[in-house]
Formats: structure tokens, C-alpha cells, sequence
């Protein structure tokens, strides 16, 4: 799976519960909640004030090592 800004936290953590890790270490602590489910990276960051594409490159950075 390729993660990009567009893609949906809910669908990232059903490919990989790991990448949850991401998440919990921008502050994003609410991953079980409906809305942040159905967020994108881009927004989730945008709410959070953290920077999309360092996100995007440390899962996929993650998901290449498996």
C-alpha cells in the first residue's frame, strides 16, 4: 500500500495497526474516533500542526521495511 496525503487514516491503520505509532507521536490520540477515521493524512496534519509529507514518509519508510 502506498500512503499519500489523500489516503484515509482509518484505512491505513486496517492495513497496519503499526503505523498507529505515527499517529500517537503527532499528539493524534483520538485514532478510534469516526472523524479521524475518515481524515485524511492532510487533514489530520493540518488540524494537529504537523507537517503531511514527513507523516507520509515515515509510514511509507515503515511499511518498506516489512
Amino acid at each position: 500500500m502506498e500512503i499519500t496525503k489523500n489516503s484515509l487514516i482509518g484505512d491505513i491503520l486496517d492495513f497496519d495497526r503499526g503505523t498507529a505509532q505515527f499517529f500517537l507521536a503527532m499528539s493524534m490520540h483520538c485514532l478510534g474516533c469516526p472523524s479521524a477515521r475518515n481524515e485524511t493524512i492532510e487533514q489530520a496534519c493540518f488540524v494537529h500542526g504537523t507537517n503531511p509529507d514527513e507523516l507520509v514518509k515515515n509510514i511509507n519508510d515503515y511499511l518498506a521495511k516489512k
